[in-house]
């Protein structure tokens, strides 16, 4: 399983890049954040801290 983002749903706030454990999520150049599906530990960190959910684990 990795981190999915729904791009509709983000809102660029950073908190699950602040929260990613390994690192694996960063913004794009829209604010958007993205997920390094290599890095991803497949914890569900960034899950449990986005405010939108607008991610989910699939």
């Amino acid at each position: 399983m990795v981190a999915i983002i729904n791009r509709d749903e983000c809102v660029g706030c950073g908190t699950c890049v602040d929260d990613c454990p390994s690192e694996a999520i960063s913004m794009d150049g829209d604010n958007i954040a993205v997920v390094d599906n290599d890095e991803c530990l497949d914890c569900g960190a960034c899950v449990d801290s986005c405010p939108t959910d607008a991610i989910t684990m699939e």
